[in-house]
């Protein structure tokens, strides 16, 4: 049986900045990532992309900078569908970018700092609960 997803998760917005970061795909996980409260790596044949706190990552690597974290409060059931539409409905109709991940456990926004305070509003216009740092 499918859970279907009704509006209105809490976020949690985490208080750093976070970055994007692409690697070749060969590369091992950099020590600068791994040590962050939050990191994530995904491996494909074409590189290496990295998602950590922007302050650890070297001025010279090819990253995307100025992202603010969102996590969905879980765990959530993989049987439920949804979640991230009900997210990336209302950013995009708030013309807000978003940065789209998952774990076991939960679902992750990242949106641009520059971003926040409009993805914030969106998402509570939308029904869900968003605790700012």
């Amino acid at each position: 049986m499918v859970a279907v997803y009704r509006p209105g998760v809490r976020l949690r917005v985490h208080p750093d900045a976070y970055a994007v970061v692409r690697l070749e795909p060969d590369a091992e996980l950099p020590a600068w990532a791994s040590t962050t409260p939050f990191t994530s790596s995904t491996r494909t044949a074409s590189e290496l992309s990295v998602v950590c706190r922007e302050d650890g990552v070297p001025a010279g690597a090819s990253a995307e900078r100025g992202w603010r974290l969102l996590e969905v409060a879980g765990p959530l059931d993989f049987s439920l569908t949804g979640v991230l539409a009900s997210l990336a409905a209302p950013l995009a109709a708030a013309d807000v970018t978003l940065f789209a991940l998952s774990t076991f456990e939960t679902d992750y926004v990242l949106v641009r700092g520059t971003q926040l305070a409009r993805a914030s509003a969106a998402l509570r216009d939308a029904g869900h609960a968003v605790d700012d740092p």
